[in-house]
């Protein structure tokens, strides 16, 4: 009977085109394709001759560009069924230009000359050449015009991860430098050739800057922040709910779960990504398709890549242990340019997709960033672990443990664990302040969560330390350091952080939980209902 469940699901799954970015196979194999076309056609019928999007990694960049250079070279048969098979009329034919610097991870210079070069020459060997041609700009500016000439018909540029060879050396200011010089030689004549393109779309995951790279170019338009533009890549609530009607009912057989619990897990894992304000709920692409190839909810897209070059980024640019916390900033602050990532952190946390926006007000115009959702959170905390402990692997196995405990609301059970471990573990804690302390206190119950958790939670009267869901109980945990329980239990009640939660309609219980630096262990707590 098994088999014959198993067999049925099987039947009824579609294909999945996880980290498959090449738009005539996904649409020629009938793999599954969120129909993002609409974008399309009204991007490349805006006033603007030059668009840059900048979108986290495996967001779905690569893709929208492979379906720009389909568009362009009027492959008309791709499309059908898509929305912009009903606004486009006359599928005019272009010459594209597509270069990918998507693989451009490698801290030598070389390796990036010669990717250039082989790109050059693939359209050198369709377009001709010249022996006055020798640098990249050269080359590039020579091809542009002689196949504008060739063919009769404006040239189409696209450039996808354009950023790609100077954030694989982002934290080497001297090596930056170089690979800028580089880039800005090969992109220089975008504008000069403005008479020869009918259109040029560049992505990125940092912001282009007019001050440097693009310092010719000053007449890009950057759609980031643009509302209209707010779900072009990503799968947005509605998208999921309608085009992946299907899906989430395939998944939720396999996990056993009802159709509403698999979509608040789904919510709970993947969605709260914003790029603008006001923006729908946009869902972690490269997750969401993993989540439903495999039929299980994991942290794929932190999987994916170890960020070490952004710790390492964190790690250069303060003195203390790393910490991500919810920001409150200005566009200027977050939204800013390759060449500023060096020195702000929180500009390359946002633009990596670590951050996102959560909150705008229009009075301020102030942004407030958070973490995105729960595999950003738990994965960032895993990575973090090693910058307070010697022992990250042990403390990761302890938060698993825990989490039964939190799971069948025995708390007191998991602080025991957790006094138990912290005396067993020789761990060596780096933080030597009392906020670090708390700080690690904090990346353990985030990851001993088993359903919703969130960190510095704001209330009218101050913010609680880690606000806790199992789906059954609320907890509201107050951290302190070399204080008490009682200390803290008192602060709970004072600033009555309980009232701001009431209205979910979930018990609430107050943790008090004190450490001690010198034991460099918890030392009392107290649970009370609220």
């Amino acid at each position: 009977m098994q088999l014959d469940k198993t067999q049925t699901i099987m039947t009824e799954r579609r294909i999945y085109p996880v980290g498959n970015a090449d738009f005539p196979e996904i649409r020629q194999q009938d793999y599954m394709y969120i129909d993002k076309t609409e974008y399309v056609y009204r991007m490349t019928h805006s006033d603007y001759k030059y668009v840059f999007l900048s979108r986290p990694r495996r967001f779905g960049k690569s893709l929208l560009t492979s379906t720009l250079k389909c568009y362009f070279e009027g492959r008309k048969d791709l499309f059908k069924g898509l929305a912009i098979e009903r606004l486009e009329t006359e599928w005019k034919s272009h010459p594209v230009l597509h270069f990918d610097f998507s693989m451009s991870r490698s801290t030598d210079i070389t390796v990036t000359e010669s990717m250039i070069n082989l790109q050059l020459h693939a359209y050198e060997l369709i377009y001709g050449s010249s022996d006055n041609e020798e640098k990249f700009s050269d080359r590039f500016k020579g091809i542009i015009e002689r196949a504008c000439k060739q063919t009769g018909k404006p040239v189409v540029v696209l450039i996808d991860e354009y950023d790609s060879p100077m954030l694989s050396v982002i934290h080497d200011e001297e090596k930056l430098v170089a690979f800028r010089e580089l880039m800005q030689n090969f992109y220089s004549p975008l504008k000069g050739c403005g008479r020869y393109i009918r259109f040029c779309f560049l992505t990125g995951i940092t912001k282009f800057s007019q001050l440097s790279i693009f310092s010719a170019l000053n007449n890009i338009k950057n759609i980031s922040m643009l509302p209209e533009y707010a779900a072009i890549c990503g799968i947005s609530r509605e998208e999921l709910e309608t085009q992946m009607d299907s899906d989430i009912g395939i998944l939720a057989k396999k996990m056993n779960l009802s159709r509403e619990e698999t979509l608040e897990r789904l919510i709970e894992y993947y969605d709260g990504y914003h790029f603008t304000m006001p923006s729908p709920d946009i869902f972690n692409p490269y997750s969401l398709l993993n989540a439903f190839s495999d039929g299980d909810i994991a942290p794929y897209w932190f999987a994916s890549g170890t960020p070490s070059s952004l710790i390492k980024l964190l790690r250069k640019s303060r003195n203390t242990p790393v910490r991500v916390d919810p920001v409150m900033a200005k566009e200027t602050s977050f939204d800013a340019p390759t060449e500023r990532m060096s020195s702000n952190p929180t500009a390359l946390l946002y633009q990596s997709g670590y951050l996102t926006i959560k909150d705008y007000s229009r009075i301020s115009r102030v942004y407030r960033l958070d973490i995105p959702n729960k595999e950003v959170r738990i994965g960032l905390s895993e990575s973090l672990l090693g910058e307070y402990t010697k022992t990250p692997d042990e403390l990761n196995t302890l938060a698993g443990e825990m989490s039964e405990r939190v799971y069948y609301d025995d708390m007191d059970g998991a602080l025991r664990l957790m006094q138990t471990a912290f005396n067993e573990l020789p761990y060596c804690t780096r933080a030597k302040s009392e906020g670090h302390f708390q700080q690690l206190l904090s990346m353990v119950f985030i990851l001993a969560s088993t359903a919703y958790v969130d960190v510095e939670v704001r209330t009218p009267r101050g913010r609680v330390d880690v606000v806790l869901n199992n789906k059954r109980t609320l907890y509201l945990l107050e951290l302190k350091v070399n204080k008490s329980a009682q200390t803290a239990m008192e602060q709970i009640d004072l600033k009555d952080y309980p009232a701001r939660f009431r209205r979910r309609e979930l018990p609430i219980v107050k943790v008090a939980v004190n450490f001690d630096c010198t034991k460099k262990n918890i030392t009392d707590w107290l649970i009370q209902p609220a």
